[in-house]
């Protein structure tokens, strides 16, 4: 009798393909392969941690990984990163891991970014995802995560380790305990030690090197990714919690993470108006669309503060930069002209009548790739999304809110 033919009067067999390199995986009663080919993940931060999720994410069949990270290959990473080889130093990873993972698993589809996740990435990305898996080693970029992640309601999942010790968080919005609910005084004391008194980046503040172990790398990463499938399967999760591990006591216990109302954190953006402009466009393209929503006058919010000029006390001169507050450093703050200490003067946001709106394109004023941008109107505000960056980044192409995050909500 052929075997993949059913027992007459019996209950069909259940037939394994073995051409199927998701067979085993299918075997699982609740997996659902379908959805981990419709998923879309969003992973910040390529090193250690970030080398683990992705080698898991690809092994798993996920449809479609967008890797964001700034940085390069150094030989110091080879001894955590399984994706990277000697070869790749000075080559950035995040493109290196998106060669890497693609030959893992030829039905990934893979899009990298060499970018600063908090300058350089549109909320659209965020947006697009089902969820965001951190990879990060530094309290600032983190909290960004979280408030774009609240801001769009995408789940995410942070990691931290350090020598061979490591805690998982998981966050989803808009009803757990987020990242920055539970930072503490110390915590944003230290964070705010990166910077000086007129808030630009301090140049004798080094990101620390934290000692940690591959061993330590693979086990986190792969809870943060076990507790992704549990996400896009629409299983129950530890919403709001941490999951740490002491591997010094083979100890491992969750916590509950405190909830503040009144975290800053907590601010929801409603689904965005696409229009079809990219962050190439001038200010006054972008107020023109939005004054076919909105009634004036328009306000243009600009989410990351510009410094738009050094201002000499001494001089009178003014050098005109356009460059976000966080993107410059402490020893830039000097006059070209006289050499005194300069004052930068910067801005939230513009109105309509102001002279910048006619000639400055919104990359000049720090709006990224793929942004939501926000107007305030006379008596509304509108959220507009900047849908003429999609391709370049690599954007999700359906329309309406109900085919965005089409595994969130599912049973399994």
């Amino acid at each position: 009798m052929n075997p993949s033919q059913p027992i007459p009067g019996d209950s069909p067999l259940l037939v394994i393909d073995e051409a199927d390199r998701y067979s085993r995986l299918r075997l699982i009663p609740w997996w659902r392969q379908e959805r981990l080919a419709a998923a879309r993940v969003l992973v910040v931060g390529a090193g250690a941690l970030g080398n683990e999720v992705l080698k898991n994410l690809a092994l798993l069949g996920v449809g479609q990984i967008h890797i964001v990270d700034f940085d390069r290959v150094e030989p110091s990473n080879l001894t955590r990163s399984v994706l990277f080889r000697s070869e790749d130093a000075g080559r950035p990873k995040a493109e290196v891991a998106a060669v890497r993972t693609r030959d893992l698993n030829p039905d990934v589809h893979v899009v990298s970014l060499q970018a600063d996740v908090i300058h350089e990435v549109g909320l659209g990305l965020f947006l697009d995802a089902d969820l965001v898996i951190g990879c990060l080693d530094n309290r600032e970029a983190r909290l960004w995560v979280n408030r774009q992640c609240w801001k769009t309601r995408t789940p995410w999942i942070d990691a931290g380790i350090q020598e061979i010790q490591g805690v998982v968080k998981v966050f989803v919005p808009p009803d757990s305990a987020c990242y920055e609910c539970a930072m503490t005084r110390r915590d944003f004391e230290l964070l705010n030690l990166r910077y000086s008194c007129p808030l630009l980046r301090r140049d004798d503040l080094q990101q620390g090197k934290v000692p940690t172990t591959p061993t330590i790398a693979s086990m986190i990463a792969a809870l943060q990714v076990q507790e992704a499938l549990k996400l896009l399967h629409g299983m129950p999760v530890a919403a709001g919690s941490a999951h740490v591990y002491n591997g010094v006591a083979n100890r491992f216990y969750t916590t509950a993470l405190p909830r503040r109302d009144d975290c800053l954190s907590h601010e929801e953006y409603p689904e965005p108006l696409a229009l079809p402009l990219s962050h190439q466009a001038t200010a006054a393209e972008l107020l023109e669309a939005a004054g076919t929503t909105l009634e004036g006058p328009l306000w243009l919010h600009l989410e990351r503060d510009l410094i738009v000029a050094w201002a000499c006390p001494a001089c009178g001169s003014r050098h005109r930069v356009m460059r976000p507050r966080s993107q410059l450093r402490q020893a830039e703050a000097v006059c070209p002209d006289c050499g005194g200490p300069a004052v930068p003067d910067s801005c939230s946001g513009l109105d309509q009548d102001d002279p910048m709106v006619a000639t400055a394109r919104l990359a000049e004023l720090g709006v990224p790739a793929y942004d939501i941008v926000r107007v305030d109107g006379r008596d509304a505000t509108g959220f507009f999304l900047l849908a003429g960056d999609r391709d370049a980044v690599g954007g999700r192409n359906s329309g309406g809110p109900q085919d965005r995050h089409p595994q969130r909500d599912a049973s399994p």
